[in-house]
């Protein structure tokens, strides 16, 4: 186990506590990508002292040439003029966090933030650096709160490491 239950727990409710702080006297719209962020995204809300709106992305993607993968996100989340949060489980080489990021822009958003639950920094490809952040990791495959294979480990009240193709 990499991360136990109370730790995740602690660490969340430190992280909205700031968040709180920084939207005070705000409407914070959290913009969630599914499915490993559901269960961050979760527990993070409930935590936070200001009001929120709940909205969620869902990548979808399509081999559009040999070697190249397109993603698109629905449904469409209206941002236009608002304090926006987005809630990712686990940024790694950052590519699409800061994609999303200039889209929220994109469609009006007065304000962009990061909240990840893991960093994998080591990963990066792009210079980007979450607002927020839980932990940071430099596992390569982690199951648990939230994240796993599309099937399995999602579950999980705590963060554990999984051998590179091995089933959770």
């Amino acid at each position: 186990m990499l991360l136990a239950a109370d730790q995740i727990k602690k660490r969340v409710h430190e992280m909205a506590r700031q968040i709180s702080t920084d939207y005070q006297g705000k409407t914070v719209y959290v913009v969630c990508v599914l499915e490993n962020g559901f269960m961050f995204m979760a527990d993070l809300v409930r935590e936070l002292e200001v009001p929120v709106v709940c909205q969620f992305l869902k990548p979808q993607f399509k081999e559009s040439h040999p070697n190249t993968t397109e993603i698109f996100f629905s449904p469409e989340v209206n941002v236009e003029g608002k304090d926006v949060l987005l809630v990712e489980a686990l940024v790694q080489s950052g590519i699409t966090s800061e994609f999303l990021l200039r889209n929220l822009y994109g469609r009006g958003a007065a304000n962009v933030k990061l909240a990840a639950f893991l960093d994998k920094q080591t990963a990066r490809r792009v210079p980007l650096q979450p607002d927020y952040f839980g932990f940071l990791m430099s596992e390569s495959f982690v199951v648990g709160y939230g994240l796993g294979t599309p099937d399995l480990g999602r579950n999980l009240p705590y963060i554990a490491a999984r051998a590179e193709g091995a089933k959770a």
